[in-house]
């Protein structure tokens, strides 16, 4: 209810994050943020999310990056809902110069409550933690070329088809840029699963603190 009037959803979007199972999502994967993002944004937790819902795509289940990009950008109005409130769209492979080389960013945004440039990279298979030193690297060149003086410190969020946590909450803790790894579905969730996921670690909670 409180993040349905935050964002003031359509009867017809709160039916889609209902049948999305999005508090079961949020309640039970917070997102993985790095200590630089924690720190710079302290709110940046409550505004991303560690699944994004793009079932309205429609992707074949052999979808290459390409038909994710193209897929996004034409059903940018839909995909701006998913990411939230105060995101404001600015480009599609945006261009960016370093020395003699030239660059794309898959997609540039900006919050308006976070004041701040947000560069999303676009990765259709597992995530690597190699993947991070790109999207480091355009956080950079943003900051240095792009980003306005009144504005905060650019921040990256890397989007891919699967991760694993153990493997991204280590290649967060190190990295120096204001950035996170989220997973895009592209099929509605087993709703029921995840409310049963979610009973059964409400009900480890309630022992552990009973113990405690």
């Amino acid at each position: 209810m409180q993040t349905s009037l935050k964002e003031q959803w359509s009867f017809r979007e709160l039916q889609r994050q209902l049948k999305g199972a999005l508090f079961e999502r949020i309640a039970l994967s917070p997102p993985i943020v790095s200590p630089v993002l924690r720190q710079l944004h302290p709110t940046a937790e409550s505004v991303f999310k560690d699944h994004y819902l793009v079932e309205f795509l429609n992707l074949a289940s052999d979808h290459s990056e390409s038909d994710l990009h193209k897929g996004l950008i034409q059903n940018l109005k839909r995909f701006l809902t998913e990411l939230g409130r105060d995101f404001c769209f600015i480009g599609s492979e945006h261009p960016l110069q370093v020395g003699n080389q030239d660059f794309a960013l898959d997609l540039l945004f900006f919050h308006r409550d976070l004041n701040a440039l947000v560069a999303i990279e676009l990765k259709v298979g597992r995530f690597e933690p190699e993947h991070l030193g790109k999207l480091n690297f355009y956080l950079e060149a943003l900051d240095r070329d792009f980003r306005k003086p009144h504005e905060n410190p650019s921040i990256g969020l890397l989007l891919c088809a699967s991760k694993d946590d153990e493997v991204v909450e280590y290649a967060l803790s190190r990295s120096l840029s204001p950035a996170l790894v989220a997973e895009y579905q592209a099929k509605l969730p087993d709703k029921a699963f995840l409310q049963a996921k979610l009973q059964e670690f409400l009900e480890q909670s309630d022992f552990s603190e009973s113990n405690s």
